[in-house]
């Protein structure tokens, strides 16, 4: 069926439904798989109808010709099923990674390989290191290990991986009842899993990421998520908590077949499954979001976490963007360049792709690149000389670490673009790291994106906030340091393109007698 205008629009902003349905609404590209939403929860009133946008992650794609079709889960109904152009190329939009493969938006935004889109011989290969990981665990580590959310969904409804899911997630109980045993135990078990040679990223105190690669060149991501009950409450991560009774529901565990293959599983799957996604859990629907208990996510934040909300983002940006930040030194990196003395120390705080912590090697400084994401980890241990730290400024003993080791040997701190990528909590804690290891005129320079009228939001704009020097300057003071320069003046992005408003600072902590 195709139908027109007067039932649906397509914008280079957006999808317009002039009578949205109650139900989700799949968008295939070029009958590929690409997206699902459900307009009363991801839309807004316009026109007599309801406006969704695209995700952010898309819109770099939008630009050429592409079959879109609009239609809900099973096909049956159709809104939309025809040509469009967007922008001025006449090429096919291709969303797809670097390899070609293509790409669909997750349950949680992310772009990633859809199971519609995955060779059976890939997932064959993802299943049996799902099967790997849960036979550590279990046989290593001695944990309650399971297979849960998506991948215990599909098995449970059919037997088959859900088609527009994404990735494997396994859980494991933890008896423990206290939340610092719970993170103890957590990082027991990533020795142990790290030992059996898998590479890990910890997302939280509670739980962990897999990585391993696949033959097609591609990388499964195998989430192991801790699940324990305090004070009568049962928790699972991701943000799963309420009334749910391990002992009659989860343990002894039972098993699942999954694509032919058998997992262990919660005792009574369908609880299990009901609890996660309540009582419609058999009844398709790919646009379902998770609407967890705030106080249970303010409890496991407090607890756990409180520090990797934007990681997956970022990581998208250097995934995908990378190839758009230049290789050659940042005008910031050479005018802080000119101030330092020769062979003086460095710490490249948030230094991303790199780029900047190259620089700075290549003028004779010893170097030391910290971010978040894995993704820049990567990068920049590859750069002969450098030191790269893995660090979350939301994460307060992490904090600690690097302060101390920036004590016992000064580095000058170089942050481009990092401020307005942290919130209050770790701006203070990025302060408290140039208090506790600048001295003997090392100082602390800073570039971030100023408040302005009218100015737009800096590149990626939903990850990047503009800030007040004013708040900025009140913050450094808190912490005892002191600013020696500013200026706010036009400049650029992180990715080159023009800032009318960039304010940078050069900040120096005085020795305690010195303030005195």
């Amino acid at each position: 069926m195709t139908t027109g205008e007067s039932t649906a629009q397509i914008t280079a902003e957006g999808i317009w439904l002039a009578e949205p349905p109650s139900e989700p609404v799949m968008v295939h590209f070029d009958d590929r798989y690409l997206w699902s939403f459900t307009p009363a929860r991801d839309g807004r009133a316009k026109g007599g109808g309801t406006f969704v946008p695209w995700p952010g992650n898309l819109v770099r794609f939008l630009d050429g010709v592409v079959q879109i079709r609009l239609q809900d889960v099973e096909g049956e109904q159709v809104w939309w099923d025809a040509e469009h152009r967007f922008g001025t190329s006449t090429e096919r939009v291709a969303v797809v990674d670097k390899s070609g493969a293509p790409l669909s938006v997750d349950k949680v935004g992310h772009l990633g390989r859809a199971f519609l889109e995955t060779p059976d011989e890939i997932k064959q290969e993802l299943l049996q290191a799902t099967v790997e990981v849960l036979t550590v665990l279990r046989e290593k580590c001695g944990a309650d290990a399971y297979l849960c959310y998506g991948a215990l969904l599909g098995a449970v409804r059919d037997g088959h991986m859900i088609g527009h899911d994404s990735d494997v997630d396994v859980c494991y109980y933890s008896h423990q009842a206290t939340p610092v045993d719970i993170i103890l135990e957590s990082y027991r078990i990533e020795a142990v899993v790290r030992a059996e040679g898998w590479t890990v990223t910890r997302m939280s105190g509670g739980d962990i990421k897999v990585v391993r690669g696949l033959s097609n060149g591609a990388k499964c991501h195998i989430d192991i998520f801790g699940a324990f009950t305090v004070a009568g409450t049962f928790y699972q991560l991701g943000n799963r908590s309420g009334d749910f009774d391990a002992a009659a529901h989860l343990l002894p565990l039972g098993t699942v077949t999954l694509e032919g293959v058998e997992f262990p599983a919660p005792k009574d799957p369908e609880a299990m499954l009901a609890f996660i996604y309540g009582p419609h859990w058999r009844v398709p629907d790919p646009s379902f979001v998770h609407r967890d208990n705030p106080h249970g996510v303010t409890r496991l934040n407090g607890w756990l976490r409180g520090f990797r909300t934007d990681l997956p983002a970022w990581n998208d940006v250097y995934d995908q963007r990378a190839g758009e930040i230049r290789r050659t030194p940042s005008d910031f990196a050479e005018w802080v360049g000119a101030q330092i003395a020769p062979g003086d120390n460095v710490a490249d705080l948030g230094a991303g792709t790199g780029r900047d912590t190259r620089w700075f090697v290549d003028q004779g400084h010893a170097v030391r690149a910290v971010d978040f994401s894995r993704r820049s980890f990567a990068r920049t241990r590859r750069i002969e000389g450098v030191r790269s730290d893995q660090t979350m400024f939301n994460e307060l003993r992490r904090v600690l670490v690097l302060g101390a080791r920036l004590a016992r040997n000064p580095h000058h701190l170089y942050g481009r673009q990092l401020l307005g990528c942290l919130d209050a909590a770790a701006r203070a804690n990025l302060f408290k790291v140039g208090a506790m290891s600048l001295r003997n005129g090392h100082a602390m320079f800073l570039e971030f994106s100023a408040v302005a009228e009218g100015a737009p939001r800096p590149d990626p704009g939903h990850l990047v906030a503009r800030l007040d020097p004013a708040q900025v300057a009140a913050e450094i003071a808190a912490s005892g340091g002191r600013i020696d320069y500013l200026e706010t003046a036009p400049g650029v992005d992180m990715f080159d393109g023009p800032d009318p408003a960039v304010c940078r600072m050069r900040i120096t902590w005085p020795h305690p007698k010195e303030s005195d």
